[in-house]
């Protein structure tokens, strides 16, 4: 899966999912510094799905209405970078592909999920 792992994301994570065969950009690398705005329209661009641990994001989304492919927020802390990793790889077990469209909560001992609101283009 292709995945936009934002600033916030702890190198670890990135360097985990990496291993695990995943397609990581890392704003960290890439384009530090960037506003939210334009992390949700390289996700977008890029078709990825968004990791984050910045809870703005839901506001942009659901209130303000910018597409983004997925988004899965990390709400395990980065001090413990073992048991993100293998939450995140959990979750992309269970959702697999249908991560894209959702809103995934990853938590230590659960996932919460909610369909994001698409745009429609008028066709």
């Amino acid at each position: 899966m292709l995945w936009l792992a934002d600033e916030c994301i702890a190198a670890p994570l990135v360097e985990a999912l990496r291993r695990e065969g995943e397609d990581v950009l890392y704003v960290g690398e890439a384009a530090a510094g960037i506003s939210d705005h334009d992390v949700i329209a390289l996700a977008t661009y890029e078709r990825r799905l968004l990791l984050t641990e910045d809870k703005d994001f839901g506001d942009l989304v659901f209130r303000r209405a910018h597409p983004v492919p997925g988004i899965v927020l990390m709400r395990v802390g980065s001090e413990n970078a073992q048991l993100q990793a293998l939450r995140v790889v959990a979750a992309i077990q269970q959702y697999g592909e249908r991560l894209f469209g959702q809103y995934v909560v990853v938590e230590e001992a659960r996932f919460r999920a909610r369909p994001l609101w698409t745009v429609s283009s008028g066709t």
